[in-house]
């Protein structure tokens, strides 16, 4: 029997609010409160339509999109990356992508698995 909430709809909206709330909480000192609060009554609201279920687990994989942002960025370190244009050079210090791009695999991959494994139970 399938509840609404173990549907891929409701898996796909969670996704959305678990980008939302990562995102919220990793640029929490500039536009991350209103991320959060609009998150927030985005989940409200997936709680009042759906009923709980393994699509929750969206939750995870969605935490993968902004993880995967952050290594984006940093896709030219380790170390200190300078920038020279005709008038300006400007350096910053950036770390290393892949810690990043392994937790967005773990977060995405293990939040698929979960969803599809105990959504055939």
């Amino acid at each position: 029997m399938d509840r609404r909430g173990d549907s891929w709809a409701a898996y796909g909206l969670w996704c959305l609010a678990g980008t939302g709330l990562c995102l919220g909480v990793l640029s929490i000192l500039t536009f991350g409160p209103f991320v959060l609060l609009v998150t927030l009554a985005l989940c409200g609201w997936l709680l009042w339509r759906l009923d709980f279920g393994w699509g929750m687990l969206g939750l995870l994989s969605g935490a993968a999109v902004p993880v995967l942002y952050v290594a984006w960025l940093n896709r030219d370190g380790p170390g200190r990356v300078c920038t020279v244009t005709a008038s300006t050079t400007s350096c910053v210090d950036e770390w290393s992508p892949w810690p990043f791009v392994a937790l967005a695999l773990v977060l995405a991959g293990g939040g698929i698995l979960a969803f599809v494994r105990r959504r055939r139970t």
